[in-house]
């Protein structure tokens, strides 16, 4: 990220905001397993290239990764994006259905309306740090069964002084362009702001910056936030979101100066 900020001729500061944390003692994901062991899941979904690997680990140790493979051959097996059809790929695992771009809930959701019956079915969910409450509802107003299967959280990083200092940093306008790749780093920044007794302060100053996202997700956690994007990546990929943003941030900015 650093590097192809600065070949479009910005200049970075990155830090880190957010690690994944795997679950120490999967309840959940064994569960699961045994479930899926018993032909009692009809629809498997991976949301996530991490999550679904992270599963895959959890499946080795139980009872081996060649049965699991097995069990998820007989269901209909759905993936969000890119990196979990990578992983399933490379497993020699069929896949049913990919989510098109932005791969968001929404299309998630609108993939299962138009191909998929899910009524009286038991879909199986890999959730990917936070249950998304909004898609389960969804599904279970269709009539389906839902089991979510957590794999890893989100946490802190273990040095948080970096990102406290770029807080700061944005407070004492330092930066023109604040650029988000993910809904979680949103959360863990105002968190962490909080906890230091910045939020309000780096709110105000953050309103000042150009806002760019990776995409409708972390758009709307922005704007749940009050924050809103001036920038949102089309397609949602990291090159695409850093050539948006640079190619759009002196104007964005002139806008927003003028308007204050």
């Amino acid at each position: 990220m650093h590097s192809l900020i600065e070949r479009h001729g910005a200049s970075a500061t990155v830090v880190p905001s957010m690690r994944e944390v795997p679950l120490d003692e999967n309840s959940d994901a064994k569960a699961f397993l045994t479930t899926l062991d018993e032909g009692r899941i009809d629809v498997v979904v991976f949301l996530t290239g991490v999550g679904a690997t992270a599963l895959a680990d959890v499946a080795e140790k139980s009872g081996g990764r060649s049965q699991f493979i097995e069990r998820l051959n007989r269901c209909c097996v759905v993936v969000r994006g890119p990196k979990p059809a990578k992983v399933l790929r490379d497993w020699q695992v069929r896949i049913d259905h990919q989510v098109p771009e932005p791969n968001t809930w929404r299309e998630l959701l609108g993939v299962i309306d138009a191909d998929i019956e899910v009524a009286g079915k038991t879909v199986a969910i890999q959730e990917y740090g936070l249950p998304n409450e909004d898609l389960y509802r969804e599904l279970k107003s269709r009539g389906a069964e839902v089991i979510p299967v957590p794999v890893y959280r989100w946490a802190f990083p273990h040095d948080t002084g970096p990102l406290v200092a770029a807080i700061r940093s944005t407070i004492n306008g330092e930066f023109d362009v604040l650029m988000f790749t993910s809904a979680q780093q949103v959360r863990n920044v105002i968190q962490v702001a909080e906890l230091e007794n910045l939020r309000d302060a780096w709110k105000a100053a953050a309103g000042k910056c150009v806002i760019a996202s990776i995409g409708p997700t972390a758009s709307e956690t922005l704007c749940d936030a009050g924050l809103t994007p001036d920038v949102e990546a089309t397609p949602p990929k990291m090159g695409q979101l850093v050539k948006q943003t640079t190619a759009s941030a002196e104007e964005a900015l002139q806008a927003k100066q003028g308007a204050s």
